[in-house]
């Protein structure tokens, strides 16, 4: 994981003529920053029966601040007010900015008479992972929960726990919904499980309720792992370009354009793989892939037993691949003409991308065309009408920290809340650039104060990055699946790296010494392997 993020986190749109941006030492980006005038709609509710009948009164609140997440940033002045009237948690003007761990979980836990803000639930179960394993605030939870509020004791007054239940089972329904890979350690299946069997065992709508949550989380975890599945197939099916070369004649060879010819279609259907990658990208594996060990913890990292973002690291693997097919259909070719309708038909594609908000796409297809192995067909380029390419380019400039792009996607995402069509929410953004500003937010500021209290201003702002990619993840693709365009862009073989490179020189010879010499090397290195 180390190596995949320092590798990641160096990724810069290349230069024509520079080497591969993505190859498999080397991630793919993408990134998304927006402002959302009104809260993602990330988090389910209990029935709303059981909370008009157990709860006439509104919910307290944790102390307001701006928003859902203040658009200023977070304070680095820590401004101490009455600790003692907020039980070991600091507040400035009315914005909770730091406490201990034990305060923050106590903050988190529902009574009689108070409700957590759901900003602050989502911002603590998002950022508490680096100090503490799920499993084990979840136990605290549910010891909180069973001791303060009396759930063991069989004479516990009724009243009492009609008022508690619901407040309860809707922390765990959020949790649930927002976060439901931390119900894959069967550690929080047994703590979720004995909770409710607590709540329900005395009233027919707790237990509804109970069931109700239980299934979506079941399956939503039968969802992950039926993708997970299909990932591990797909990969497994791929195979070296170069290796069907050598056992198909070029004749039968399938391209790009034999799939697929309506530049639109294919941005489509590129856009229908992006969200469904997307949509299973849990928001703690942002955390979890830069959790460190905590310096209050003599103990080693909490999430170094298992593999923490998988889902996100297969969508960046999906970016990989997506550059690389885009200069095999590009290198393919034996003919310089074919190999330029190639390229003026990805300008097109990166152009509908473009349009549609997949700046995703758009961003691996340029990268795929700005290659070294592509970059170099100077022939094939003096064949191609490159203003739109140029364009394209343009928007995607990485100089004064991809200034053009983010203009771009603050466009899209104006567009996407004043939607009136399916099609005008989508944004799916350029993801490493969203991963690096997370990234120097993460190492920008310290997770603890010199106090040993946690700095809950640092994880406001994380909580609202984060959400914001929430929003994004969870637009149904409108367009029309192709099964046939999905497939090959899934698992059509592309050529790597040396492939490429031997390919390029086959269709435009060596200019200098240093190919040359790389030429007969890629050579030799073929025909020894056969």
């Amino acid at each position: 994981m180390a190596k995949f993020l320092a590798e990641l986190l160096g990724c810069t749109l290349p230069e024509k003529g520079s080497s591969p941006m993505f190859e498999c030492r080397s991630q793919p980006h993408i990134g998304l920053r927006h402002v959302s005038k009104q809260r993602p709609t990330i988090f389910g509710t209990l029935t709303e029966k059981a909370l008009c009948d157990h709860n006439s009164d509104k919910m307290p609140q944790t102390p307001p601040f701006p928003g859902m997440f203040g658009s200023s940033g977070y304070n680095k002045n820590l401004y101490q007010t009455k600790e003692e009237d907020y039980g070991g948690l600091y507040y400035h003007e009315n914005n909770l900015v730091s406490g201990s761990l034990e305060a923050l979980i106590q903050h988190l836990v529902p009574s009689v008479a108070y409700y957590p803000d759901r900003t602050y639930i989502f911002t603590f179960l998002l950022s508490s992972r680096l100090f503490i394993h799920p499993y084990e605030l979840m136990s605290k939870v549910c010891h909180l929960c069973v001791d303060h509020q009396r759930l063991s004791d069989p004479q516990a007054d009724k009243v009492r726990i009609r008022k508690i239940a619901p407040k309860i089972l809707q922390l765990l329904t959020e949790w649930t919904e927002t976060f439901p890979y931390d119900f894959r350690d069967e550690r929080m299946m047994r703590s979720l499980k004995e909770l409710t069997h607590r709540l329900g065992t005395g009233d027919e709508l707790y237990r509804k309720t109970v069931q109700q949550m239980t299934q979506a989380l079941i399956r939503k975890l039968t969802a992950v792992s039926q993708y997970e599945e299909a990932l591990a197939k797909i990969n497994s099916t791929a195979t070296d370009r170069l290796t069907v070369l050598k056992t198909k004649p070029q004749s039968i060879q399938r391209d790009i354009l034999t799939i697929c010819s309506d530049p639109f279609t294919l941005a489509q259907q590129l856009t229908h793989i992006e969200l469904e990658r997307l949509s299973y990208i849990g928001p703690e594996e942002f955390v979890q892939a830069f959790v460190q060990k905590d310096p209050l913890d003599n103990e080693k990292s909490c999430f170094s037993d298992r593999k923490k973002a998988s889902n996100l690291e297969a969508y960046v693997e999906w970016f990989n691949r997506l550059s690389y097919l885009v200069a095999t259909e590009i290198c393919m070719p034996v003919k310089k003409k074919h190999r330029a309708r190639v390229i003026e038909f990805f300008i097109d594609v990166a152009r509908e991308c473009f349009n549609i908000g997949n700046f995703n796409s758009l961003m691996a297809i340029i990268s795929g065309m700005n290659m070294s192995p592509v970059s170099r067909l100077k022939k094939t380029w003096g064949k191609v009408k490159t203003a739109k390419f140029d364009i394209l380019e343009h928007q995607m400039d990485p100089s004064s920290n991809f200034y053009n792009y983010r203009t771009a996607l603050r466009g899209a995402t104006q567009r996407s809340i004043t939607a009136h069509t399916s099609r005008e929410k989508i944004v799916i953004p350029f993801f490493s650039l969203l991963i690096k500003d997370i990234y120097f937010l993460n190492e920008g500021c310290s997770n603890r104060l010199p106090n040993g209290h946690v700095n809950f201003e640092k994880f406001w702002e994380l909580a609202k990055q984060v959400s914001e990619f929430m929003t994004w993840k969870k637009v149904e693709c409108p367009f029309e699946k192709d099964r046939k365009i999905l497939q090959y862009l899934l698992t059509a073989p592309v050529f790597s790296e040396d492939a490429l490179y031997l390919a390029s020189y086959e269709s435009e010879g060596p200019e200098n010494n240093m190919e040359k010499d790389r030429w007969k090397s890629l050579r030799s290195s073929l025909l020894n392997r056969t």
